[in-house]
């Protein structure tokens, strides 16, 4: 039995650089220690890591837009698409306005489900159950 919060979808990975990082709002950004996890997402940023927001929200104001566009290159919410996890679409789509194929892209979410869709469109998956857990799954998938 694997253990919670590995990362599932590694099989292809081993060669294939990694450079998009999608990751859900509610469950994961919202932890309490989820500083943390936007810090990353600054660095990889920086690193070249394309990031996108994914949310079965119906949308956001503009203001909320606003404070998370310093963390992300997309902002995807289902509301706004029209289309929503766990569909094959929406992995497909936030992975091409990262303009990345989805098996260049990792998908972060606390819902395993989720993340089994993600992995099933081609991207990485990490099932989010910590903070802690998560960023070391990251940095692993993402190590130089």
């Amino acid at each position: 039995m694997k253990p919670a919060g590995i990362a599932c979808g590694l099989r292809r990975y081993g060669e294939a650089m990694l450079k998009g990082l999608v990751i859900d709002y509610v469950g994961v950004l919202t932890d309490s220690d989820a500083n943390e996890l936007y810090a990353y997402l600054l660095s990889a940023r920086e690193r070249g890591i394309r990031t996108a927001l994914l949310s079965n929200a119906p949308g956001a104001s503009d203001e909320a837009k606003q404070q998370l566009d310093p963390f992300f290159d997309a902002l995807v919410f289902s509301g706004e698409v029209g289309v929503a996890k766990p569909e094959r679409e929406v992995y497909l789509l936030t992975a091409g306005l990262l303009g990345l194929p989805a098996d260049r892209c990792v998908f972060v979410d606390d819902a395993a489900h989720n993340v089994r869709a993600a992995v099933a469109a081609g991207m990485a998956g990490v099932h989010h159950t910590s903070v802690e857990e998560t960023l070391t799954e990251l940095n692993a998938l993402f190590a130089s």
